[in-house]
């Protein structure tokens, strides 16, 4: 089983920058087993997948494509979320989840029901 943990919200002004932070823990975790991913959700909306990274190859939703950046710390096992150029559309709770690399095929990466594990959530609210 794996534990992740969020960290990193906030609120900022648009067009200003955030990193979130996701912690992985287990015994006997091999990042290289796992596909991560950053998904966020607002109220009364679907959880939606933001970014991905599966084995060092790097995806991201058109919404956040040329402005957010996903990278994994594997000594650390920790995932980050650069997010830059914000607007208020980017305003959501931010969930970091992971998956064994087989449920992470081309189809399934953005899919919540495809993630096994999930973090809490951290807040990230841009104001315009």
């Amino acid at each position: 089983e794996v534990r992740l943990v969020e960290s990193g919200g906030g609120s900022v002004q648009s067009g200003e920058s955030l990193r979130l932070s996701c912690a992985a823990s287990v015994s006997g975790y091999n990042i290289n087993d796992y596909c991560m991913g950053w998904f966020r959700q607002t109220p009364g909306k679907e959880r939606e997948g933001v970014a991905n990274i599966d084995r060092g190859v790097t995806r991201f939703a058109d919404s956040v494509k040329g402005r957010f950046t996903i990278s994994q710390d594997k000594i650390k096992r920790i995932m980050y979320l650069q997010m830059n150029s914000l607007t208020a559309e980017d305003t959501a709770i931010y969930y970091c989840a992971a998956t064994p690399v087989p449920n992470c095929s081309s189809g399934a990466r953005f899919a919540p029901t495809n993630y096994n594990f999930w973090g809490h959530g951290t807040q990230v609210t841009v104001s315009s």
